[in-house]
C-alpha cells in the first residue's frame, strides 16, 4: 500500500515539475487527478523502469505505458520513406542523416521488420515521399521543404513517368525491393510534406480492417512523428519501433532525441526492433 501511495506522490511531484517547466496553467487539482489513474506504477517500478534507446536501455519516463497487444488481422506494419535519399550512402541527405542511420542500425532494423511482417503474414504499408516538377512551384514552404527542394530530394519527373526512377534518390533502397515489390505490400499515394493527411494511408488501412500499427521509417522527428500524430487522431493504436527510425543531427539540434521524447508521450508504446520482431513472431 505504501508503495502505491509513494508512487502517487512521486507522480504528482513529477507532474508538478513538468507543469512548472513548460509554464502550463494546469491546476493542482488536475495534476492530482492524474495520480488517481488506475494501476499506477510503484515508486520502485518508477525508479527501475527502462526503455530501449538506440543501442541500450535508458530510464523510462514516470508516465503510463499502455502497450499494445497485437491482434492477427488487425495489425499492420507501416514504413515511411524507405528511400535512397534518406537511407543510401549515396542519398542527398546522407550527410546529416547518415550518423543517426548508422548508429541506430536503421537500415538493418527496417529490413528485420519487413522480414518478420512477411513471415507472420502481417500486411505492410509504405507511405512514400515524392516531389514532381509542379511541386517546385509552391509559393511558400517551411524550412526543410525549402531544403528538400533545393537539393532535389525525392524528385521524380512526373506521377505517371517512371523513366529515371530506378536507382534514383526517390527509389526504394535496393535491399527492400523484394519486400515492397512482392505484389502484396500496399504503396500509398505520396505524402507531400510530413504527415499522411495528404495521402490515402488512413483509407487504405481502414479498407484492410487495420486498427493497430507498428510504425517505422524515416525520418524520426519529421515524417514518422507526423504519421504517428495523424494516425492517433484517426483512432489507430500505434507503437513506434524507434530504432527502425533515424533523424538529422545538427549542432545543438538532435532530431532523434526530440522524436523519441514525443514517441514516448504519444504512442501506445515504444519498442525496439527486436521487441517488435518477437511480438510479430509470436502472433497467432
Amino acid at each position: 500500500m505504501n508503495n502505491r501511495l509513494n508512487a502517487k506522490v512521486a507522480l504528482v511531484t513529477n507532474m508538478k515539475t513538468l507543469v512548472k517547466s513548460i509554464g502550463s496553467r494546469m491546476t493542482i487539482a488536475a495534476v492530482a487527478a492524474i495520480a488517481l489513474l488506475p494501476s499506477p506504477i510503484t515508486a520502485q517500478e518508477a525508479a527501475t523502469a527502462t526503455i530501449h534507446y538506440i543501442n541500450g536501455r535508458r530510464a523510462d519516463a514516470p508516465i503510463p505505458r499502455p502497450g499494445m497487444t497485437l491482434a492477427k488481422g488487425r495489425v499492420a506494419v507501416v514504413i515511411t520513406d524507405p528511400q535512397n535519399d534518406f537511407l543510401s550512402t549515396n542519398g542527398v541527405a546522407w550527410g546529416v542523416f547518415g550518423p543517426s542511420v548508422t548508429e541506430n542500425k536503421t537500415v538493418e532494423n527496417i529490413d528485420s521488420l519487413f522480414k518478420s511482417a512477411k513471415r507472420a503474414d502481417v500486411p505492410v504499408f509504405i507511405s512514400p515521399h515524392y516531389y514532381y516538377p509542379h511541386d517546385h512551384g509552391w509559393k511558400f514552404e517551411g524550412a526543410l521543404e525549402v531544403l528538400m527542394h533545393k537539393i532535389s530530394m525525392f524528385d521524380r519527373q512526373g506521377a505517371l513517368i517512371t523513366e529515371g526512377f530506378n536507382g534514383s534518390g526517390a527509389d526504394w533502397l535496393e535491399l527492400y525491393k523484394p519486400y515492397i515489390n512482392d505484389g502484396k505490400t500496399v504503396v500509398t499515394s505520396p505524402h507531400k510534406v510530413f504527415g499522411p493527411e495528404s495521402n490515402d494511408l488512413a483509407l487504405q488501412l481502414r479498407k484492410a480492417g487495420i486498427s493497430q500499427v507498428i510504425l517505422a521509417g524515416m525520418s524520426a522527428n519529421l515524417c514518422v512523428e507526423s504519421h504517428l500524430r495523424e494516425l492517433l487522431e484517426q483512432g489507430f493504436e500505434v507503437v513506434v519501433a524507434a530504432d527502425a527510425t533515424a533523424a538529422a543531427k545538427l549542432p545543438g539540434y538532435d532530431g532523434y532525441e526530440a522524436a523519441f521524447v514525443n514517441y514516448r508521450m504519444l504512442a501506445s508504446d515504444v519498442w525496439s526492433t527486436a521487441e517488435s520482431v518477437k511480438k510479430l513472431s509470436n502472433l497467432r
